[in-house]
């Protein structure tokens, strides 16, 4: 199993569309007891949190944000959790909105140190 979230600083590697998450997003995890939770912001995004669980390496959670236009969206998001070579954590998204259109895959990684 890849190590714990808890405290960790994640970003996206890249942009996705305009007005959701982007490189220039932080995500700042916690982790106890199988359970994950996170709050983010930047970018196009003005705040965020996002709260689930964690079965091995597999995370399961729901998110919402409010983005800079005023609006507010969320979905449904199922990721992997791996180590990478360099000791950072990896996470593969698969993730869908709930309050509208759309669906992608994202890719997000511990910030160096």
């Amino acid at each position: 199993m890849a190590r714990s979230l808890d405290g960790l600083v994640l970003s996206p590697v890249a942009d996705q569309a305009p007005g959701q998450v982007g490189t220039l997003t932080r995500f700042t995890y916690h982790e106890r007891d199988g359970r994950i939770w996170a709050e983010y912001a930047g970018g196009d995004v003005v705040r965020g949190h996002l709260v689930g669980t964690r079965d091995a390496d597999a995370l399961d959670f729901r998110y919402v944000q409010l983005k800079r236009d005023g609006t507010t969206s969320g979905g449904h998001c199922v990721s992997l959790v791996t180590d990478l070579p360099d000791g950072r954590v990896r996470l593969d998204e698969t993730w869908h909105w709930e309050s509208q259109e759309g669906s992608g895959t994202s890719v997000v990684e511990e910030l160096p140190r």
